[in-house]
Protein backbone atom coordinates (compact mmCIF):
# COMPACT_ATOMS: atom_id res chain seq x y z
CA UNK A 1 0.00 0.00 0.00
CA UNK A 2 1.38 3.36 -0.68
CA UNK A 3 0.84 6.65 1.14
CA UNK A 4 -1.52 9.40 -0.11
CA UNK A 5 -2.98 12.42 0.76
CA UNK A 6 -6.05 14.50 -1.19
CA UNK A 7 -7.89 17.96 -0.67
CA UNK A 8 -11.13 17.98 -1.05
CA UNK A 9 -13.36 21.72 -1.48
CA UNK A 10 -16.93 21.42 -0.21
CA UNK A 11 -19.52 23.73 -1.85
CA UNK A 12 -20.27 26.17 1.31
CA UNK A 13 -24.06 26.14 0.27
CA UNK A 14 -24.04 22.65 1.89
CA UNK A 15 -25.14 22.84 5.77
CA UNK A 16 -22.86 21.57 8.51
CA UNK A 17 -24.77 18.54 8.69
CA UNK A 18 -24.49 17.87 5.22
CA UNK A 19 -20.56 18.48 5.13
CA UNK A 20 -19.87 15.99 8.08
CA UNK A 21 -21.97 13.15 6.26
CA UNK A 22 -19.24 14.13 2.92
CA UNK A 23 -16.46 13.82 5.53
CA UNK A 24 -17.91 10.69 7.02
CA UNK A 25 -18.56 9.19 3.54
CA UNK A 26 -14.88 9.25 2.14
CA UNK A 27 -13.80 8.44 5.63
CA UNK A 28 -15.62 5.56 5.41
CA UNK A 29 -14.92 4.64 1.62
CA UNK A 30 -11.10 5.01 2.22
CA UNK A 31 -11.69 2.76 5.28
CA UNK A 32 -12.75 0.21 3.25
CA UNK A 33 -9.67 -0.23 0.83
CA UNK A 34 -6.73 1.22 2.74
CA UNK A 35 -6.55 3.41 6.08
CA UNK A 36 -6.95 6.67 7.02
CA UNK A 37 -4.22 8.26 9.20
CA UNK A 38 -5.57 11.48 9.01
CA UNK A 39 -8.78 14.27 8.25
CA UNK A 40 -7.77 17.77 8.92
CA UNK A 41 -10.42 20.32 8.70
CA UNK A 42 -9.01 23.46 7.25
CA UNK A 43 -11.52 25.57 7.69
CA UNK A 44 -14.10 28.04 4.82
CA UNK A 45 -11.32 30.01 2.71
CA UNK A 46 -11.69 32.00 -0.48
CA UNK A 47 -11.11 30.54 -3.76
CA UNK A 48 -8.70 32.01 -6.27
CA UNK A 49 -11.27 31.70 -8.59
CA UNK A 50 -15.16 31.10 -8.79
CA UNK A 51 -15.42 27.18 -9.39
CA UNK A 52 -19.61 26.27 -10.03
CA UNK A 53 -20.47 30.01 -9.65
CA UNK A 54 -18.91 29.70 -6.42
CA UNK A 55 -16.46 32.20 -4.37
CA UNK A 56 -15.92 30.03 -1.29
CA UNK A 57 -15.06 26.41 0.06
CA UNK A 58 -14.91 24.05 2.96
CA UNK A 59 -11.09 22.33 2.43
CA UNK A 60 -10.49 18.99 3.66
CA UNK A 61 -7.21 17.51 3.61
CA UNK A 62 -7.48 13.53 3.83
CA UNK A 63 -3.98 11.71 4.77
CA UNK A 64 -4.41 7.59 4.07
CA UNK A 65 -2.84 4.60 2.81
CA UNK A 66 -4.37 3.07 0.03
CA UNK A 67 -3.49 0.49 -2.77
CA UNK A 68 -2.96 2.01 -6.45
CA UNK A 69 -5.82 0.47 -7.83
CA UNK A 70 -8.39 2.11 -5.32
CA UNK A 71 -7.55 5.38 -6.60
CA UNK A 72 -9.16 5.64 -9.57
CA UNK A 73 -12.31 4.47 -8.28
CA UNK A 74 -11.73 7.21 -5.08
CA UNK A 75 -11.62 9.89 -8.20
CA UNK A 76 -14.59 8.39 -10.01
CA UNK A 77 -16.66 8.91 -6.71
CA UNK A 78 -15.37 12.34 -6.10
CA UNK A 79 -16.43 13.08 -9.25
CA UNK A 80 -20.22 12.40 -9.70
CA UNK A 81 -20.77 13.43 -5.58
CA UNK A 82 -23.11 16.68 -5.84
CA UNK A 83 -21.35 18.99 -2.84
CA UNK A 84 -17.44 18.84 -3.88
CA UNK A 85 -16.37 21.46 -6.14
CA UNK A 86 -12.70 20.10 -6.45
CA UNK A 87 -9.82 17.25 -5.54
CA UNK A 88 -6.59 16.33 -5.82
CA UNK A 89 -4.89 13.13 -5.00
CA UNK A 90 -1.20 13.47 -4.29
CA UNK A 91 0.69 10.24 -4.10
CA UNK A 92 3.96 11.03 -1.02
CA UNK A 93 6.82 9.89 -1.44
CA UNK A 94 8.20 7.36 1.18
Amino acid sequence: MNKYESIIIINPSLEEQGVKELVTKFTDLINSDGKVESVEDMGKRKLSYEIKKQTEGYYYLFNFEANPNFIAELERIYRITDGILKFIVVKKEN
